[in-house]
């Protein structure tokens, strides 16, 4: 771009900015404006049922939140228990939850193996697709090149539009069942033609599922542990559902009221989890903690460990935005029960790798971050750690690379946003999903081009 195209650009900002502000104090003069679709009391407007996914963090008595242990429900189950099932006759788990998720059942084992032999028929991407599509138009940013083949996939399908529910059920588990390859194949263009690294290509691997594929296909040498490939495994089944609310599951289900396809629903959905204030929050949980054990000498020293976040609050450190990422949440107020879980799990892969002191640090943060923000903002309130300032830990320590985060939460998450989507279409409905807007322009009349200054 010119020097002269950018500084009409320019103008044109500054003239955005003088005719098109909007004070916040807007919001405030009315009750039924709900600012990011969310009561005065935080909690979320109802625009649904469903039978998918639940969220429990506090519960309402005498129109107050009382803090809770946090419970994630799949289909009327608790996520904890779900994952104790497997994990404890020693399975990977899932497949397992994407059809509980799915068909709204745990299968049986006739019907698990028949899931995933379907899967296994669904993981190879088309011919020549990631010739065609990733390798000759790399990209740098995976989620953008995840959304883009998503769309490009529908091309390569004979019967992308019918509305059976037959045919929506196929192409549900087709995305799933392709989604890992298609994020290793764009991570493994984006490192040869951006990062001057070498390019391999993995096909998929029959029999195996989703986490074994990904740690395979991203590998040069396919090798990987048994354990490491559970959990990642862990990992996605923590991330497959979190209920309708969502930004990204809300986006895959306003789009499909639409009843346009699936391709464009989810990768509406991909968009949304792109944000860094959504999907993209692992990645800065695993920055800012790179950061705090830096400075921190001694992991255990919990006067050293409040100063440095301390400093973070202070806009100090790390991006200068007064967060610590990784902290706090929406509805989760006393625990985060993904966290609860991955870092249990983690633990013990955490020690034989030589990581155990950093998951020790981290502990610490979810620990003392409530102390430290309330001796900074005068005020203490219900603050626990997410699962993202656990999930990014793991995947460093799995040595996946910091582009594929995000990715992997789309991988798993692909799940949910097909499981609501078909609900949508099924079990809601009739009805487009249309909010309102209030205007607030003033009425203006129009000027002749000539007499406009």
């Amino acid at each position: 771009m010119t020097n002269n195209c950018s500084e009409y650009i320019h103008s044109l900002a500054q003239d955005y900015t003088n005719s098109n502000y909007i004070s916040p104090k807007v919001y405030e003069k009315s009750d039924l404006i709900k600012r990011g679709l969310r009561n005065k009391d935080g909690t979320g407007v109802m625009a649904g049922v469903t039978q998918i996914g639940n969220v429990h963090g506090y519960y309402m008595q005498d129109g107050e939140k009382v803090p809770m242990e946090g419970k994630l429900i799949y289909r009327g189950i608790s996520v904890e228990d779900l994952i104790r099932g497997f994990v404890s006759e020693n399975r990977f788990g899932f497949e397992e939850t994407a059809y509980l998720l799915l068909l709204g059942k745990l299968p049986d084992r006739q019907e698990l193996d028949g899931f995933n032999a379907a899967m296994d028929e669904f993981r190879p991407l088309p011919h020549m697709f990631s010739e065609d599509m990733i390798i000759k138009n790399p990209s740098r940013d995976i989620m953008n090149k995840l959304g883009r083949s998503i769309l490009t996939l529908y091309s390569y399908d004979d019967d992308p539009e019918t509305r059976t529910l037959e045919n929506e059920l196929r192409l549900a588990m087709q995305l799933i069942a392709r989604t890992p390859m298609i994020i290793s194949h764009a991570y493994a263009a984006k490192r040869c033609y951006f990062d001057k690294g070498s390019l391999y290509l993995h096909r998929a691997m029959s029999g195996h599922g989703a986490a074994e594929n990904i740690l395979a296909a991203t590998r040069e040498d396919q090798h990987y542990t048994d354990e490491e490939a559970k959990l990642l495994d862990l990992c996605l089944c923590l991330h497959a559902e979190h209920g309708g609310g969502n930004n990204s599951t809300f986006t895959c289900r306003v789009v499909s009221s639409s009843y346009t396809d699936i391709y464009a629903s989810i990768a509406a959905a991909v968009g949304s989890l792109k944000g860094p204030r959504h999907g993209g929050a692992n990645i800065r949980c695993k920055q800012l903690n790179d950061v705090i054990a830096n400075e921190v000498r001694d992991y255990h020293d919990d006067d050293e460990i409040k100063h440095v976040l301390a400093r973070v609050l202070n806009k100090e450190l790390y991006d200068h935005s007064g967060l610590i990422y990784g902290m706090g949440h929406a509805i989760y107020t006393l625990s985060d029960p993904r966290a609860k879980v991955l870092k249990r799990f983690a633990r013990n892969l955490a020690d034989k790798k030589g990581y155990g002191e950093r998951l020790t640090l981290i502990e610490n943060v979810e620990r003392l971050t409530p102390e430290v923000f309330a001796a900074a903002k005068g005020e203490a309130k219900p603050m626990c750690g997410n699962v993202d300032l656990y999930s990014g830990f793991v995947y460093s320590m799995l040595g996946i690379p910091e582009d594929l985060y995000t990715p992997l939460f789309a991988t798993a998450r692909m799940v949910g946003w097909c499981a609501h989507r078909i609900e949508e279409i099924y079990s809601n409905p009739g009805r487009i999903i249309r909010p309102a807007y209030k205007a607030i322009v003033p009425s203006k009349p129009f000027v002749p081009l000539e007499d406009r200054h």
